[in-house]
């Protein structure tokens, strides 16, 4: 294998002005060695060399060869694992019914439901009348809809409020840039109005004529909000509010009483609310509370009040009510206090019942509160390990909510809850082909601690009957940012791993959500490498106690997880024996230092800007790609999505060339580029399986374990 040491000269490191991609003598692809291109950079008196800056020029045709290079040497390096890649796919389609129908929904007259058909890539979304067992009506066949084109994402798809049509949003790039188009029910047609670049964000008025959607500017952030009717003159639309805050984004919704719509203005620490009646369109939003710097809170409504979630002197969050006729924070009374052990996540209002979503101990949990006597009860949970979200309820007076429930070896389900009689039924579980049976697998919860002594929970699962003698293959996973938890759930392509003797486990690192909102800020801006060093007592523990040994770990990692992965093979190299960074969100300092490209300014609060050099000296001193150094790394394996608008291509690219330029090891080093996808990956559910395929066929490779 070809790679160049740090100790060739500069001049010699120069003089490859052109891209090093050949043959070998016996036919082995040698891996692509991208040009030396310095660019420097002048910051705070310093300066910093960048020596790939030039890879993010994608109409350098060099650029576009190097890519391809990089494709190329993985294809032929990988070849040998066809026969096993091909195994894990069919493994994982014969786990799935691929002929199915997800638990139809009853919203007013109509039932709502998805179907997937055998071999075909996306779904049918369909409803029927009344009846379950009234003719189907087709709304929209992704699989028609896809032919021809090599990626398809259907976005918005939001049915009017009298169930006549239809708004959706499609990107056909991976660039999630989605155009609007209008469908008539009853016909199949499409209005004429079409409107480009909008962002994820809809909603209808009560009229049925009137709708809201939201515009992204260039670096991709949503920041307009516009009005527009029904066969009007798109160029004519009314703009309802400009954010010219570019720490903030925008976003428009509808309470559940369908009564008022809610713009709702965020950035990483702040909110702000406008309401308007959803049944007087052309009127004027209104502000609930002006914004308070990190002051969230996010409003909902019964009757004559909003219900408020706010962090407003509580870090956990409470729930607050006001009389809509004076909404303003001097007006909001408490209605459940702040409790600093239990965040309140968020709030669902019926006429009669207030579902709490909260966390407790790092474990979401459900509450039911009734209006009319203020009782409190929880909806029971039986098992150590497990995950439970919001359903669709889209009517307001129902007596019932639905929920989603998985666990690590539970399949996801949907329930219906009873919130009077407390009566669960299942609706809905994901069914398992191939003999799967929850019985034959354990899930664990278990506690690392962290150098500054803090306990950090993982979550694991693997086959009843393991022992632990340290030679068992364990899959690391970890995001560990933005306060997003990484929940337990289940995942039938896992099983291919646990029935290859894995252990599969997830690091509840800090800077996630999952014990509370304490745990995300000590894992941001200035105590960010608490996420690192947190990831790395979880490897270390499992080691220590013999899950695994450190030539059996393998660990992943996706887009600011991607960061995560980077960080800690820099820090602990030796730990890990294989890693996947998905989409790695590795040039920290170079793309927070560029406002052009999308998801950076509105992510100072996150990260910090590196125009202050506080930030700055902190964020370089972990950035993955500003940390390479010369030292043994894991074998890797790196993927990338070519119009990816969150990560750029070129940010896992640079990385990819610069741990080849400086690591002192022989081993796997490759980079996958999906040249027609972007952030998620494939859109296509079997396209998805097989890179699935491809990264499980990596570490199997890897770990020596050839079926």
């Amino acid at each position: 294998m070809r790679k160049i040491h740090v100790y060739f000269s500069l001049l010699m490191v120069l003089a490859l002005s052109f891209l090093v991609v050949s043959y070998s003598p016996i036919g082995e692809l040698t891996p692509p060695v991208a040009k030396i291109e310095p660019k420097i950079m002048t910051e705070f008196g310093k300066e910093r060399i960048d020596n790939y800056f030039w890879l993010r020029d994608i109409d350098n045709p060099e650029v576009m060869k190097y890519l391809e290079a990089e494709n190329a040497y993985t294809d032929t390096m990988m070849a040998h694992t066809k026969p096993l890649q091909e195994a894990l796919f069919q493994e994982m389609v014969g786990r799935i019914k691929e002929t199915d129908t997800t638990a139809a929904t009853k919203w007013d007259d109509y039932y709502y439901y998805s179907r997937t058909l055998q071999g075909k890539q996306y779904s049918v979304e369909c409803r029927k009348y009344r009846s379950l067992d009234a003719p189907e009506e087709v709304l929209m066949d992704g699989n028609r809809e896809a032919e021809g084109k090599g990626f398809w994402d259907l976005g918005i798809f939001a049915v009017s409020p009298n169930h006549k049509m239809l708004a959706f949003a499609v990107d056909t790039m991976g660039n999630e840039r989605f155009t609007l188009r209008i469908k008539d029910l009853a016909t199949g047609t499409l209005y004429p109005d079409k409107i480009d670049s909008v962002g994820g964000s809809f909603q209808w008025a009560n009229d049925n004529q009137t709708f809201f959607y939201v515009k992204t500017d260039e670096a991709w952030r949503a920041y307009k909000l516009f009005r527009h009717k029904l066969g009007d003159d798109v160029s004519k639309d009314d703009m309802v509010y400009h954010e010219k805050d570019e720490a903030f984004t925008v976003e428009i919704r509808k309470t559940k009483s369908r009564d008022y719509l809610i713009l709702h203005l965020e950035s990483e620490t702040t909110t702000e609310e406008y309401y308007l009646d959803a049944n007087k369109p052309t009127g004027k939003f209104k502000v609930i509370q002006s914004r308070q710097k990190e002051v969230e809170y996010s409003a909902t409504h019964r009757g004559d009040k909003f219900y408020i979630v706010t962090n407003d002197n509580a870090k956990n969050f409470k729930l607050m009510e006001t009389p809509i006729a004076k909404p303003s924070k001097d007006n909001w009374q408490e209605v459940i206090p702040y409790r600093k052990d239990v965040k309140l996540d968020n709030v669902e209002v019926f006429q009669d019942y207030m579902v709490l979503y909260e966390r407790e101990g790092g474990l979401q949990r459900i509450q039911i509160r009734d209006f009319a006597t203020s009782d409190l009860h929880p909806v029971e949970f039986k098992e150590p390990v497990y995950s439970c979200d919001p359903g669709w309820n889209p009517n307001f007076d129902s007596m019932t909510m639905r929920y989603g429930y998985t666990s690590l070896v539970t399949p996801g389900s949907v329930y219906e809850y009873d919130m009077k009689t407390r009566q669960r039924t299942l609706i809905k579980q994901d069914e398992i082909l191939g003999g799967y049976d929850p019985n034959q697998y354990q899930e664990e919860r278990i506690f690392a601690t962290a150098p500054d002594g803090v306990k950090v929970p993982m979550s694991l699962v693997y086959r009843k009957g393991l022992v632990k003698d340290g030679n068992n293959p364990l899959y690391l996973d970890g995001y560990g940012a933005y306060g997003m938890s990484t929940d337990p759930y289940f995942s039938f392509r896992r099983l291919s791993l646990l029935d290859r003797g894995f252990i599969f486990a997830i690091a509840h690192i800090r800077g996630g959500g999952e014990m509370g909102r304490y745990w995300y800020d000590d894992g941001k801006l200035f105590h960010k490498k608490n996420t690192f060093t947190d990831f790395i007592a979880c490897a270390e523990y499992v080691i220590q106690q013999k899950y695994t040994s450190k030539e059996k770990l393998v660990i992943n990692g996706g887009s600011a997880g991607g960061l995560l992965i980077g960080a800690v093979v820099n820090l602990r190299p030796d730990l890990f024996k294989a890693v996947i960074a998905d989409v790695p969100f590795v040039d920290l300092i170079n793309t927070m230092s560029d406002p052009t490209i999308p998801l950076t300014t509105n992510e100072y609060e996150e990260w910090g800007n590196p125009g202050d050099k506080q930030y700055y000296d902190y964020m370089l001193s972990y950035s993955p790609y500003d940390n390479v150094r010369a030292q043994d790394y894991p074998n890797m394996f790196i993927e990338a999505g070519l119009n990816d608008t969150r990560v750029a291509y070129w940010e896992p690219t640079k990385w990819t060339a610069k741990l080849r330029e400086m690591k002192t090891d022989n081993n796997r080093l490759y980079l996958h580029i999906n040249m027609g996808a972007g952030h998620g990956g494939a859109s296509g559910r079997y396209d998805f399986m097989k890179e699935i395929a491809m990264e499980y066929a990596f570490a199997l490779d890897v770990l020596g374990i050839t079926k």
